[in-house]
């Protein structure tokens, strides 16, 4: 099966700063930690935005060294916090189009995984996905009849957190138009933006929504829109196992230090008593 990381929202800060508090840089090295130790066989690993806070240089400097950590291809993509012209300068591999947009292709053996460019040039936090970008995509569709995995950063759909779904993809109508044709071999949609886990289906396509890895939005659907609750929810990251007949998105934890334990003890009987010392006390379980 093919076999990817996700990760979105990093909102990286330079010179070892913290955001919100916590440090934004140790985050990523601790999730880039855990990838090499635990999924170390991944395929590919895909950044779906906001790699820095502010899109400056010297945090794109942080992304790159940390990438370079890795031993697997690696997609990067833009987000509303995102500067193309300087992620494009700084991160060594980052793919454009003819047009200078963040966007690729790249076919494997669960299908073609296409990675699209969501920033607006202007200064918002919406998206958009131009004329000139859906001409792209509608290319990329038309030449190959393999079925399709799209990466993006913002939601083409309200997700019902009234402060984020005013700044999701604002012309999500004209996008679906280039993908209704095709709807059929479309698989699945990746997105971020929303630091959030969310999964559902849009329009007949199945969506995976993931946290971030610094900071989190609350769930709260009574929130009006002039309203962005934060929280620290655990950061996660994705693994994705694919081919022809399914998709399964696991979301890791991956800072969790919550004792581990076997459910069924080895010899297959689970219906003993005992208990496990553990860093919060003991926890006594009766079977």
């Amino acid at each position: 099966m093919l076999k990817f990381i996700h990760l979105t929202d990093i909102h990286l800060i330079s010179g070892g700063r913290r955001l919100y508090g916590v440090s934004p840089e140790r985050r990523l090295h601790a999730a880039i930690d855990s990838i090499l130790e635990e999924h170390g066989d991944a395929d590919f690993v895909v950044f779906t935005g906001d790699q820095a806070h502010w899109g400056d240089d010297a945090s794109y400097g942080v992304l790159s060294d940390a990438i370079g950590r890795l031993d697997m291809p690696v997609k990067v993509l833009m987000g509303n916090h995102d500067h193309r012209d300087v992620l494009l300068k700084v991160v060594p591999g980052v793919e454009a189009d003819a047009n200078g947009f963040v966007q690729s292709a790249l076919d494997t053996e669960a299908g073609r995984c296409l990675f699209l460019d969501t920033k607006k040039d202007t200064a918002t936090d919406a998206g958009e996905y131009c004329e000139t970008r859906r001409a792209w995509l509608r290319e990329r569709l038309e030449e190959s009849d393999e079925p399709a995995m799209i990466f993006m950063h913002h939601p083409p759909l309200k997700l019902g957190l009234k402060g984020m779904d005013v700044i999701d993809l604002l012309d999500s109508d004209a996008f679906f138009d280039v993908l209704e044709p095709h709807i059929g071999k479309i698989r699945h949609i990746f997105f971020g933006h929303v630091h959030r886990p969310v999964s559902g289906n849009w329009r007949g396509i199945g969506f995976t929504c993931i946290r971030g890895l610094n900071h989190q939005l609350a769930l709260d659907l009574r929130a009006p829109q002039t309203s962005v609750p934060g929280n620290f929810e655990p950061p996660v990251y994705g693994v994705v196992l694919a081919d022809r007949d399914q998709i399964v998105a696991h979301l890791h934890e991956f800072m969790d230090r919550s004792p581990r334990f076997e459910l069924v003890t080895p010899d297959g009987q689970d219906g003993k008593e005992y208990s496990l010392n553990m860093r919060h006390g003991d926890w006594d379980r009766m079977t």
